[in-house]
């Protein structure tokens, strides 16, 4: 059950990218991402009384509430790099890099979290390592792409770093507490974190100047959001971290898909190839161990 719950998270969380896409078009990233947040703080407390699960609070070890602070910390570093790199650069690109991270989650879970790396796994890592790298243009690193803003690709990298801490916390975290209360405690954390951000670089006057029909997509991208963690985090309680973030970074083809028709963004060759090795290599890592 937990990989259709790990489906179900890859597929709104690549909705919510072109969501967000489109309402950050003239609006800041860093205020955008503290309205949304606060779409999908309502989204998950509301699942936590239809589970029944409030109750649970009193339960909460002191070793769990820091892990489910720190994800919700590594969360909010997470989107703020994600979305501003969304503002400045090409879905497309931004979003292969964004779902590298599934390497690096898979390195920390086997040092921290003691999980197996199978040799489909480690063919998988590869795989999506190639991808990512074919998908990614020489001129995107050195920056000399004029119709993207400079220095997209270093908030990308900072967002599939900070992606990956946010997996192993937050498996360590939703282990001794019910998925849909864990979102919910950790997505309070983000909320703080995002409106801290908007305070410290004084944004929060901007927020009357955003256009109503971003603010419209701003609050769906939420939503979505909100869907997708809960589907996350319930994978995540009851599967591998090792397994369920790969098949979550299957949104990029989600991505790309919408991307072509909202935007018009279309791969070249080169990049369709790494995308599609990208996919095989998430797909061969689902294959049990031999």
């Amino acid at each position: 059950m937990w990989v259709i719950f790990s489906f179900g998270s890859a597929l709104f969380a690549g909705i919510t990218s072109i969501l967000a896409k489109c309402g950050i078009r003239k609006t800041d990233s860093t205020v955008a991402t503290a309205i949304r947040t606060v779409v999908v703080l309502a989204f998950s407390w509301i699942m936590v009384f239809i589970a029944g699960s409030q109750s649970g609070i009193g339960d909460i070890s002191s070793k769990t509430w820091i892990f489910l602070v720190l994800s919700g910390l590594a969360t909010g570093a997470s989107w703020l790099c994600y979305f501003k790199a969304l503002q400045l650069g090409n879905i497309n690109k931004v979003v292969p890099i964004d779902k590298s991270s599934v390497i690096l989650t898979v390195l920390l879970a086997f040092i921290f979290l003691n999980e197996e790396i199978s040799l489909p796994k480690a063919i998988g890592v590869i795989l999506i390592g190639v991808g990512t790298f074919l998908m990614i243009e020489k001129k995107d690193v050195s920056g000399e792409d004029k119709k993207e803003g400079k220095g997209w690709i270093f908030y990308a990298i900072g967002s599939a770093v900070f992606a990956a801490l946010t997996s192993i916390l937050g498996k360590v975290g939703i282990s001794g507490v019910e998925s849909n209360l864990g979102t919910a405690i950790r997505t309070g954390v983000v909320l703080i974190m995002a409106w801290v951000m908007v305070f410290v670089t004084k944004k929060q006057n901007t927020i009357k100047e955003i256009p109503k029909r971003e603010l419209l997509f701003i609050a769906l991208s939420g939503l979505a959001t909100g869907a997708s963690w809960l589907c996350y985090y319930k994978a995540l309680h009851d599967g591998l971290a090792s397994v369920v973030v790969p098949i979550d970074k299957l949104s990029i083809v989600v991505t790309v898909i919408f991307s072509y028709f909202v935007f018009h963004e279309r791969l070249s060759k080169k990049a369709t190839i790494g995308l599609i090795t990208v996919v095989c290599g998430t797909l061969i890592m689902l294959i049990p161990k031999f």
